[in-house]
């Protein structure tokens, strides 16, 4: 019997990974567009529950994709890169563990303790200080820097690099460098500005899938 097997190999794994950078960047989008302000009366609607759904599997596409990215680009990207992807994947593995806990555990709290379940929300607020959430809050800070230094320096590897596209590598830098324009928006607006990053991943993971397959 003719068996077809087709071979798997590193380049193929790292051009499919451009699949979950794009999917990653449309829901980073979807999460940015629909996030409600985080307060109590939000958190027990089918919308927060959606959203923040999407915002978990957000992240775990978002792991997948920007390991692809990086491994794409890895000899090229140098050290820089390397800083850019670790700094990157640690602020998705905290934000993934908040996502988690939003979607399952606060809108039992909002309903059984709305109390405690407006102490954990001050994490998003800066109000956290006074609340038994202090240390998450801390945690939660974090990953206002991995998330800036991550994306500027893989951004500026990106386009030294000079494997994937420039602009959209400007674009990852620049959108990450903006989040703290976010602090001076509406609450309800805040969350808008991710959508720059969310549009650069997409397109370099784009651009990574559609590359034809390496001899």
């Amino acid at each position: 019997m003719n068996l077809y097997r087709k071979k798997i190999t590193t380049s193929s794994l790292i051009r499919w990974a451009g699949l979950p950078a794009m999917v990653a960047g449309i829901l980073y989008v979807v999460v940015g567009m629909f996030h409600q302000p985080n307060i109590v009366s939000s958190v027990t609607t089918t919308q927060w529950a959606i959203v923040h759904a999407i915002a978990t599997a957000m992240c775990f596409f978002f792991l997948l994709g920007i390991t692809g990215i990086y491994a794409r680009q890895a000899e090229n990207a140098g050290w820089l890169g390397l800083a850019g992807f670790l700094l990157l994947s640690l602020w998705a593995v905290i934000t993934v563990t908040f996502t988690l806990v939003e979607v399952t555990i606060l809108p039992l709290l909002a309903t059984e303790a709305p109390t405690l379940a407006e102490g954990f929300l001050g994490i998003f607020n800066s109000s956290a200080d006074k609340t038994d959430f202090r240390v998450l809050a801390n945690l939660w800070t974090l990953t206002g820097p991995l998330y800036i230094l991550g994306g500027l320096l893989l951004g500026i590897a990106t386009f030294r690099a000079g494997i994937l596209p420039r602009w959209a590598a400007v674009l990852l830098a620049i959108g990450t460098v903006l989040a703290p324009i976010a602090a001076l928006l509406p609450p309800e607006h805040e969350p808008k500005v991710a959508v720059p990053v969310g549009v650069a991943l997409a397109w370099l993971g784009y651009a990574l899938w559609s590359e034809r397959k390496r001899s």
